[in-house]
């Protein structure tokens, strides 16, 4: 209800692959670091958090590549020991691009997880996958992204958790939000994405949305499409620059999270 108080968080650990990392959204302030929707979130949150007197502590538990089942065995354990009380858990989208996931055995697994966050009080933040009808290549697996959608939101009811819908964030169509491997956000995405992050939390407990909030959906400035030779062009470029050395990795079984760390593993103040 809008009169309710907005909840303030004390203290938020996300967990996940490359898209929490924050890939292709270089931090300014720590050279060679990725910063992304999460710590931009982060940032919103303790905006609120000392707004009413205290600060957050964030961790950030995320390491590229990193399919659900790793999630699951590599930063569960560690995300239940942080004592949270806002977690977001946005795994799945690496074992979709792979032919034959077996979605419905992927959802057990987030269904699995999300119940024992919620068993230790904290609040859960899921993500559905983004909409790839859209994009080269990856628009083939738009069916199984849609199957594991459903199966986030009927989760979500399940255990009262919280949904940061991208398949609708129909701003995501426009390509300048996208890094130009055409699977990470740019800059613009991960900032607009956390916008809708910070109207979802929010809109759980009660409290007007900020205007800054809402502008994850503004469209972008028009801007001429390219013909068909130019797309022809970039697509011939994009796989000869991403698509191929991902198959590459994929035939040789690496990953390129292959020794990467999770960037922020202790709950700080954002500059502690």
């Amino acid at each position: 209800m809008s009169g309710e108080p907005r909840r303030v968080f004390r203290r938020y650990v996300a967990v996940g692959d490359s898209f929490t990392e924050g890939i292709d959204d270089p931090d300014p302030a720590t050279p060679g670091r990725h910063r992304g929707w999460a710590d931009r979130l982060a940032e919103v949150l303790d905006a609120d958090a000392r707004a009413a007197g205290g600060r957050l502590e964030y961790a950030n538990l995320a390491v590229r590549g990193r399919k659900l089942g790793q999630v699951v065995a590599e930063q569960l354990d560690t995300a239940v020991s942080l004592h949270p009380d806002l977690v977001s858990f946005c795994a799945g989208g690496n074992d979709i691009l792979r032919p034959g996931t077996d979605v419905d055995a992927l959802a057990t697994d987030l269904d699995n997880a999300v119940a024992r966050l919620r068993a230790v009080g904290a609040d859960v933040l899921l993500a559905t996958g983004f909409d790839p009808g859209g994009l080269p290549v990856v628009r083939w697996t738009r069916g199984r992204v849609a199957a594991f959608n459903l199966h986030v939101w009927s989760i979500a009811q399940r255990h009262d958790a919280l949904v940061l819908d991208l398949w609708s964030m129909r701003a995501l169509y426009d390509a300048r939000l996208w890094a130009p491997d055409r699977i990470h956000l740019a800059p613009e995405g991960h900032a607009r994405v956390a916008l809708l992050a910070a109207a979802t939390v929010r809109g759980l407990h009660g409290g007007a949305l900020g205007a800054a909030e809402r502008e994850w959906a503004a469209p972008l400035p028009p801007h001429p499409a390219p013909g068909r030779v130019a797309r022809a062009r970039a697509d011939a470029q994009w796989a000869r620059t991403y698509l191929a050395p991902w198959v590459r990795r994929r035939i040789e079984g690496r990953s390129s999270g292959d020794g990467v760390t999770a960037k922020r593993p202790e709950p700080l103040p954002l500059d502690g």
